[in-house]
C-alpha cells in the first residue's frame, strides 16, 4: 500500500481537479454535492482519468456505488454515508477506505472497519458546515493519533498553511483543505504553498 502525501485537498468539481493538479497535488477528494445522477457519474469518471494521468490518488466522497462500477479505487465516507454503505462489497472492490470522525464513537465504529485513514474533524472553527462540533483542537489529534497507531490521520476543519505545522507536530499525518484553497484570490498560489509546506 503507498504512502498517501501529507497534503489532501477536497474540491467539488472535475474542474478544479483538472485545474489543480499540475501544480503537484498527489491526493485529492472530489466531493461532489446536489448533483444528477449523470453529472455525477461524468464527474467521478473524468476525476478518475485526469488523477491516473497524473498519477495522484483520487478519493471519492459518498458514492460509493459509482466509485466501484467506475472502477476507482478509494472512497470516503462520512458516519451518516457509514449507515447505508456496504463496507464488505467496497473492500471486495478492492477499494480503499477513509471514514470521519468526531467523537469516542465514531472513532470506534470507524476503527472497526480497518480504515485505511481517520479523519478528525473540525481541528479548528470551520466556515465549511454547520456542525455540532466545535473546534477539536490539537490536543484532540495527538489524542486520536495515540489511538488509531499506524492508521494514518487526517486533520480536517479550518486548517490553513499557517496552521499545518501544529497539526503535524501534534501527531496528524495528513491535513485536509475545501475553502483554504477555493475561496483564495489566488487558489493556483495558494495550493503551490500548500505543496511547498507539506512535502
Amino acid at each position: 500500500m503507498s504512502t498517501l502525501d501529507r497534503f489532501y485537498p477536497i474540491f467539488d468539481s472535475a474542474a478544479w481537479i483538472a485545474r489543480m493538479l499540475p501544480l503537484g497535488m498527489r491526493l485529492v477528494q472530489l466531493r461532489v454535492k446536489d448533483a444528477g445522477p449523470d453529472t455525477l457519474r461524468a464527474e467521478i469518471r473524468t476525476a478518475r482519468d485526469l488523477c491516473a494521468a497524473a498519477g495522484a490518488v483520487l478519493v471519492v466522497n459518498d458514492h460509493w456505488q459509482i466509485a466501484i462500477e467506475e472502477g476507482c479505487d478509494f472512497v470516503h465516507l462520512g458516519q451518516e454515508d457509514l449507515d447505508e454503505a456496504d463496507v464488505p462489497a467496497i473492500r471486495r472492490a478492492g477499494l480503499r477506505l477513509g471514514l470521519s470522525t468526531h467523537d469516542e464513537a465514531e472513532l470506534e465504529r470507524a476503527l472497526s472497519h480497518g480504515p485505511d485513514y481517520v479523519a478528525l474533524g473540525p481541528v479548528y472553527p470551520t466556515i465549511l458546515k454547520k456542525m455540532r462540533w466545535e473546534q477539536q483542537g490539537l490536543e484532540r489529534v495527538a489524542e486520536w493519533k495515540a489511538r488509531v497507531g499506524a492508521t494514518p490521520l487526517v486533520a480536517i476543519g479550518g486548517m490553513s498553511v499557517e496552521r499545518a505545522e501544529g497539526a503535524f507536530a501534534a501527531g496528524a499525518d495528513i491535513v485536509s483543505v475545501v475553502t483554504d484553497i477555493t475561496l483564495n484570490a489566488d487558489p493556483e498560489a495558494r495550493l503551490g504553498a500548500w505543496v511547498e509546506a507539506t512535502r
